[in-house]
């Protein structure tokens, strides 16, 4: 099952997540089908999360899976998708 979720980068103590669509018995690191956008903790409130909402629409109406801190992290910004 296709799953949207985090994958963490970056070096120590300053990680920044990508945000991907990968198979759900990948490993959180491991391969994924689509880079959907990215997540970075460490930038003001405005430019926190870059993400291609349209992609993401399409995938969830084709039956992918949203992972909690996903739908938080849309939620908290503002991303809509309905």
């Amino acid at each position: 099952m296709l799953t949207i979720r985090l994958q963490r980068g970056g070096r120590t103590h300053m990680p920044i997540y990508t945000i991907v669509a990968a198979d759900s018995r990948k490993p959180r690191d491991g391969r994924f089908s689509e880079k959907l956008g990215q997540y970075n903790p460490h930038l003001s409130e405005g430019e926190v999360l870059n993400v291609k909402a349209d992609r993401i629409k399409e995938l969830l109406a084709t039956g992918a899976t949203i992972s909690d801190t996903v739908k938080s992290l849309l939620k908290r910004n503002k991303v809509t998708l309905n």
